[in-house]
């Protein structure tokens, strides 16, 4: 299924507390914006699109709690960029000190920040070049490490700031490098 774009910009613009009531008046669809206020529409991923995600967050999940300088999130959760973007990455983490700047009520809602580390997972009907885009407008915004997974080529692409994107052809794992000392992604789970 693809996603849907629609520019309303014509007869509205949708303010940050307009955005946040929407996603949350419509629990079972998940939205984003981009930066000129289109909003997107994402369709449900697909059984194994959603079985490798969770591998994802499991993994980033379980070295965030044993590790404990940051926090991390999951495919659900939407950041404002700091170019106004309103993104989902497939999972994200970033560094407690961060996280605790921000107030009780920012946590709560959509969190304006972009994060430090996030793992993007192409599934079937996404577009390279549109995820390609995406990732680069999250190192723009910030991001210090990133991750595109292309299951279909088994390829990851790595984001990092000032730097060329690294291709890297069927790596059977992932190190989180000096952002995330200790954090390995295990590729297994996510190419089978």
């Amino acid at each position: 299924m693809n996603s849907y774009t629609i520019n309303l910009n014509s007869v509205l613009e949708l303010t940050d507390e307009q955005f946040f009531r929407l996603c949350r008046s419509n629990p079972d669809l998940k939205f984003e914006r981009s930066v000129q206020g289109e909003l997107v529409i994402m369709p449900p991923t697909g059984g194994e699109t959603g079985r490798r995600n969770l591998k994802i967050a499991q993994q980033l999940g379980i070295w965030t709690d044993q590790d404990g300088t940051g926090v991390a999130f999951d495919s659900s959760t939407c950041f404002r960029l700091p170019n106004g973007a309103d993104r989902s990455p497939d999972a994200a983490w970033i560094q407690q000190q961060r996280w605790d700047s921000l107030t009780p009520d920012q946590k709560e809602r959509i969190p304006p920040i972009c994060p430090d580390f996030v793992i993007e997972l192409m599934s079937p009907s996404d577009s390279l070049l549109a995820t390609q885009t995406q990732m680069q407008e999250y190192r723009d915004n910030g991001v210090k490490l990133g991750w595109l997974l292309n299951r279909r080529e088994q390829q990851v692409e790595i984001y990092r700031p000032d730097q060329p994107v690294e291709t890297l052809q069927k790596p059977g794992s992932l190190s989180g490098e000096a952002l995330l000392p200790g954090f390995v992604l295990n590729l297994a789970a996510i190419w089978q």
